[in-house]
This record gives C-alpha cells, structure tokens and sequence, in this order.
C-alpha cells in the first residue's frame, strides 16, 4: 500500500449546468399551461465548469491543505473524492477507505437519540456495526454528551450536535479522511481538541485532506497544500507555497473578471464598475467602496447587492448585504451606490472585495477581487504597546475596560 500514493488524481473535471428562467412555474398547473401557451420555449441554461483538469497525487500520512478563493472548486473536489459526486472527466484512485467529514451532522435524524445516531451516522459513514460498538464510548467522551445520550438530537444545542457528529466522522477508521471547513464551529477548546485529533489521525499513517479559510489552521496542521483558482490546480507544494500564491493572485482573478462574461451569473445584471474610493485607510477609517451596476428593463423583481471583505489569506472578516439594511435596487435603470464600512476594525494588510448581485436564489453578477485596498499598521488604541497586545484575533477590536 506505501508503494501507490493514497490519493492519484488524473485530468479531472466537473461541469454543471445551470438553469435560468425569470418566471419558473410553481405548481404542476403552471408548469402544463405555460408549456401549451409556449410550447417553443426552452429554459436558458449555463455550464460552469467547477473543476477542469486537475492532475496531482497525495503520499501517504499526508495532511495537505486546500486552499483557494470561494468558488474555486475545494468543496467539489472534496465531494468527488469522497464519492458525493461523480466527476465529469478524468479518473480518481483512492488508497483505501474514505471518511468524510464535509457537512457536520449529515445523515442525523432529529427524532433520534445521540446514541441511535452514532450508529445511524456511523452506517452511512462506512463503518459496520461492529467496529461502532468497538469505539461507542471513545466517540461518546470525545464528544462529551454522555449526560444527554438518550435525548432526541432535536433538543440539543448547536454544540453538542456539532462534537457528536465530528466524535463519530473522526472515529472513522478510514485509510483517508477528508474535512471541509467544520473546525471553524464550535468554542476554542473543541477546536484545540479537533486539531489535535486530526494531528493524531496523520501521525498514525493516515492521510488527511483539509480545507479551511483559516490560514493559522492551514500552517499548523498541513505539511503541503494544493491552491485551486477558478477549477484549476495552480500549484502543489509547501504550505508557504501555497499562501503566496494565494496572494498574488488578485491581479490575475481581478483582470479575468473584468472581461463581464466571463464571471459566474446569469449575466441578466452586470456590474460595470467597483472600485474603493482610496487605496489606503488607517485602521479606524470609514472604508467607502462605490459600485455600479447596468440596467435591465425586461428584468422583473428588485435584486439586493453583498460584498465580502477578505483578508490577504482569503477569510472573510466582513459580511455585507444590503437586505439587512432594507436596502433593494430596482433593474429598470442603472444603479449607483457605495458602500461604508465603519467597523470592524481592519488590521494592517492587504483587502480585496468580492461583489455580489443577487435576484431571489439567482445570482445576476459574480465579480471576484473587484477591487482591494490597503491598511496602514496604525493600530487606533490611544497606548502604543508591544505587539503582543494586538497580534491575535482577524480585526482590532472596539473595546473598553471600566470599573466597577
């Protein structure tokens, strides 16, 4: 088995295509009455290729990283590997079983108790009945639910939902295990014992394949990395390889996206220009970023705009949706608005902003590192002090100490 490696992956790609159609039926009657009045009428569709050949082979006891922006392919690839789905072209040889941990909780029965839902779970993972058994009171105190073990998984908390799904994926005696972004749940110390879990799994020989928007995860736990951009495999190797790659990227994905069609959507909206009004802010500055979008008088229904802010390292450290603000847009004539964002406060570093424009579930416009900025290393605290007081956390926090 140490011969092969654990994972060969040969030109592999998944398309998917995509349907758009502004005034879907709803019910079975709608549906019959428009295909008789329209009987010529076909439903628009798009193909998006999510992968396109990917070549690249995992040794044994690896734990490798994947990284790349949202939308360039992690989570397909994860899903092809472990079966989920099947891949359009190319060929995937896996050393041996495979443990999926992609969608905490999946395959969980709220009606169920936690102890009839470790070996529901456990089945629909792979693992036999026996080799549950064999583990029960290691996945239970893993998960630290043994007081609640009977109750309906309905009544439980996030938490404790959370850690009994990961206790039984990672008890999973697999030869490979693949984990997609769920140590981002849950408090600080079941994090801490999640990665030290997965560090024990790669030490006993296994093979880990994780993704994380976690960039300090990524360093800590993963001795190589691969870096998807766009459904292509840009580079395998060290981890530090990879976080480079990641940042010098903005250009090229910033240059493809302004080629309109390019970008993801149905393309019914564009945006035609986003821009942040500087280049550099100081930590505690109002971050103004303008955007405009085209018109679409034949477009019925108001459409809303979202804006990621992500770090250097690709997390996201901001939300924005204009929806939380009863903030709409009407598609009979061009749009001009600008964005402010006042908090959190942004650490000194680099920034780029994905730009979103969304119609119902459809997305209109996809516009990836449509623009970015900088911030200066002017931490806004009124005490200059060591570095070791601001180093932690993604944004400088906005706080107080008072007595009582």
């Amino acid at each position: 088995m140490e011969s092969s490696p654990a994972v060969a992956v040969t030109g592999l790609s998944k398309s998917y295509r995509i349907a758009h159609h502004a005034d879907a039926p709803v019910t079975a009657t709608e549906a019959l009455l428009a295909r008789l009045r329209h009987p010529l009428t076909r439903m628009e569709r798009e193909t998006f290729d999510a992968l396109h050949d990917v070549t690249f082979e995992i040794p044994w006891g690896s734990v490798v990283g994947l990284i790349g922006r949202n939308g360039a392919g992690k989570s397909t690839l994860l899903k092809i590997l472990t079966r989920i789905t099947a891949p359009s072209a190319g060929r995937v040889v896996m050393g041996g079983r495979v443990g999926s941990l992609l969608e905490i909780g999946t395959g969980f029965h709220p009606e169920l108790t936690g102890r009839e839902n470790v070996y529901l779970n456990g089945t629909l993972l792979g693992m036999r009945r026996t080799e549950i058994r064999r583990r029960f009171d290691e996945i239970v105190a893993f998960a630290g639910v043994e007081r609640f073990l009977d109750t309906q998984v309905k009544r439980y908390s996030t938490g404790m939902y959370v850690r009994l799904a990961f206790a039984v994926a990672a008890h999973l005696e697999s030869e490979v295990m693949a984990v997609d972004e769920v140590l981002a749940v849950g408090d600080a110390d079941f994090q801490a014992k999640c990665l030290e879990k997965l560090r024990e799994v790669a030490q006993g020989g296994r093979t880990v394949i994780l993704v994380s928007h976690q960039a300090q995860t990524i360093v800590d736990l993963c001795d190589s990395a691969l870096y998807l951009e766009r459904g292509r495999l840009r580079f395998q190797g060290p981890v530090d390889g990879a976080l480079e790659e990641y940042r010098n990227s903005y250009r090229r994905i910033r240059e493809a996206g302004l080629d309109a069609s390019s970008r993801p959507g149905s393309g019914e909206l564009r945006f035609t220009s986003v821009r942040s009004r500087r280049d550099l802010y100081g930590a505690d500055e109002e971050k103004v970023i303008e955007l405009e979008v085209s018109a679409n008088p034949e477009l019925a229904g108001r459409y809303w705009l979202v804006a990621h802010v992500l770090d250097d390292l690709g997390a996201v450290v901001a939300q924005c949706d204009s929806r939380v603000l009863g903030f709409w847009l009407e598609p009979d004539r061009p749009a001009s608005c600008q964005l402010h964002l006042r908090t959190p406060w942004l650490k000194p570093g680099s920034y780029t902003v994905d730009a979103f424009a969304v119609r119902a579930s459809d997305r209109i416009d996809v516009w990836q590192a449509a623009t970015h900025f900088d911030v200066l290393p002017d931490p806004p605290y009124p005490v200059a002090t060591a570095t070791e007081a601001t180093d932690r956390g993604m944004v400088f926090a906005d706080f107080t100490f008072e007595r009582c």
